[in-house]
């Protein structure tokens, strides 16, 4: 009878466990797209990340670096946070990103999207910020109004 319950535990148990997802990860280096009018003083990932970004600017990932999963799975996030000073006054901010769909074989550096009103995306591409190839377009400065 006892072993009857101990197979009857296993099975169950085998029946209730998920699929194993792939945990490797790598350290990607870090980079930051500024999509506002305002200079960043500095924007992390999980700690890790770069810092002067002027208005409208974007480049390459040169600082390392975040851990990143080899695969992406849904409601993997980011905790994200970036300084937008005011004058000489230091605005930090930060949330919780969900980090965009990337493709395992990418191997990417993660970029930090910062939009106005604290709108912030996060991507892994191989291709760097100003790339016409980057997932997400970078912004360009706005033409000056003219006046008549």
């Amino acid at each position: 009878m006892k072993v009857l319950i101990i197979i009857f535990a296993m099975v169950v148990t085998a029946c209730s466990t998920h699929p194993s997802r792939d945990d490797s990860v790598y350290g990607a280096s870090v980079g930051i797209v500024n999509h506002t009018s305002k200079y960043i003083h500095s924007a992390l990932a999980n700690g890790a990340g770069g810092a002067n970004m002027g208005a409208w600017g974007a480049g390459g990932a040169n600082v390392c670096c975040v851990i990143v999963p080899s695969k992406w799975y849904p409601g993997l996030k980011v905790h994200v946070r970036w300084n937008m000073p005011e004058g000489s006054k230091d605005v930090y901010k930060e949330k919780i990103v969900e980090v965009e769909r990337y493709e395992d074989d990418d191997g990417g550096s993660l970029y930090i999207h910062i939009f106005p009103n604290d709108e912030v995306r996060v991507v892994v591409s191989t291709y760097a910020g100003w790339s016409t190839k980057h997932p997400i377009p970078a912004s360009k400065k706005p033409a000056p109004e003219s006046s008549q």
